[in-house]
């Protein structure tokens, strides 16, 4: 049973509560891995994965022997769904593209930007229970239409045939069969196999999190992406078999997952409580759901429409459903949030494999600094700045007076200088 509230400060703190993870407890561990695959490279890593995942590698790549083995064993409906979602994801992501540009101020002054995509991006990609082929897609192929180089992915193994086929499809360049904190290290400090990387993007559990903390300035990450969450703003006539499913949706992801609805009619937050016990008989993973939504699950009551406006803008949930009569006019006012799902039609699910936005968006209320994963984090940005003498000569005693305020005389005899003034 979900708890049922119309208290909005205990829905603030109940969420609040999953953040506060006690890193410590994880910390110890992953230095001593960072420090094991610094020093001992590839051998590290096969001693860690079959420490950490039970499977003994004899080469960390996988060959193209495997990656034919893939083709043949999966399922050829499903390669096809794959690149469709492929195909979505390219063509919105190619809406991002930045582009480098020149503006001329006035005769002689020259202003600019000039955009360039990363040489080389790591990619880390979940196993385990729910291996992510979506994610694989997600990651690589806003990498490869911002015109990065090489996309090198980590996995954790045995993997699957869809994380391998996916990733060939996605345009990455090499798959490495390692997973957790020590492939994070190993992208970010290189190996005898793996060469480092200049930035590291996907989702992992607290050890793949706190791993890519550490290595942040070594190389650029993403986010630190946590457990995933989930809200709906429901009116008096919305779906409750629609909205259970949607909740139970991001349930099933991880124990620690948040499903929130807020809704202006008690009625169907008692319906949908109904609706989440009788539809959790029917699935596989009912243990982590049943945990999630005793942990984490919540409905929030309110007959003001703008209370749960400002409770979804407090959260800044990484998903949220909009199931009322005015969608609209209410996503215009949702200023915190990773994704805005709009109508009964447009389920979560719709956005995690195929719509084509990216579904790595960031969680924990971070959405209120953060955007989705795009093309615009594949590149970086370089000022073009061009003045001829005249231009020079109009500001330089400006310059001058500005390095002098701060007293830093070398500043300002840069500029005199050129114009038979020194100090």
């Amino acid at each position: 049973m979900i708890e049922i509230t119309d208290d909005y400060q205990r829905v603030v703190d109940k969420i609040a509560l999953r953040q506060q993870l006690d890193d410590c407890i994880v910390i110890d561990a992953v230095t001593a891995i960072m420090n094991d695959v610094r020093k001992n490279k590839d051998q590290a890593l096969k001693k860690l994965t079959k420490q950490f995942d039970n499977t003994v590698i004899e080469a960390i790549e996988i060959t193209e022997e495997q990656i034919r083995k893939a083709y043949d064993d999966i399922d050829e409906q499903f390669l096809g769904i794959i690149r469709k979602s492929i195909m979505n994801v390219k063509e919105y992501h190619e809406k991002q593209v930045f582009e480098s540009w020149s503006w001329q101020k006035e005769k002689g002054i020259t202003l600019g930007q000039k955009v360039t995509p990363l040489e080389k991006v790591g990619i880390y990609v979940p196993g385990g229970t729910a291996p992510l082929v979506s994610s694989v897609i997600m990651n690589a192929v806003p990498a490869k239409v911002a015109g990065v180089k090489s996309v090198i992915m980590c996995t954790p193994p045995p993997i699957d045939s869809g994380r391998i086929v996916a990733a060939v499809e996605s345009g990455v360049d090499a798959i490495y069969q390692v997973g957790g904190a020590q492939a994070i290290f190993a992208m970010a400090f290189g190996t005898e196999t793996i060469s480092k990387v200049d930035k590291i993007t996907g989702p992992g559990n607290i050890y793949v999190a706190n791993a890519k903390k550490m290595v942040y300035g070594f190389c650029n990450i993403d986010m630190i992406a946590g457990p995933s969450e989930i809200m709906i703003i429901a009116d008096e006539k919305s779906n409750v078999q629609y909205i259970a499913a949607d909740l139970l949706s991001q349930a099933e992801h991880d124990e620690r997952a948040a499903v929130i609805l807020a809704t202006t009619d008690d009625q169907i937050a008692k319906k949908v409580n109904d609706e989440l016990i009788r539809q959790t008989k029917n699935l596989k993973r009912k243990a982590v759901i049943k945990k999630s939504i005793n942990d984490y699950g919540i409905i929030y009551v309110n007959s003001n429409m703008e209370e749960l406006v400002m409770l979804a803008n407090e959260i800044a949930p990484e998903h949220l459903e909009l199931l009322t009569e005015n969608n609209d006019t209410i996503s215009q006012k949702i200023r915190n949030a990773g994704a805005i799902f709009m109508g009964e039609y447009s389920p979560e699910p719709l956005g995690d494999y195929f719509a084509g936005p990216n579904h790595t968006l960031p969680t924990g209320g971070t959405a209120r600094f953060y955007s989705p994963l795009g093309t615009y984090d594949f590149i970086k940005r370089t000022s073009l700045i061009e003045y001829d003498r005249s231009s020079l000569l109009k500001v330089y005693e400006d310059i001058a007076s500005f390095a002098d305020f701060e007293q830093l005389d070398a500043h300002a005899n840069a500029v005199k200088i050129r114009f038979g003034e020194s100090e």
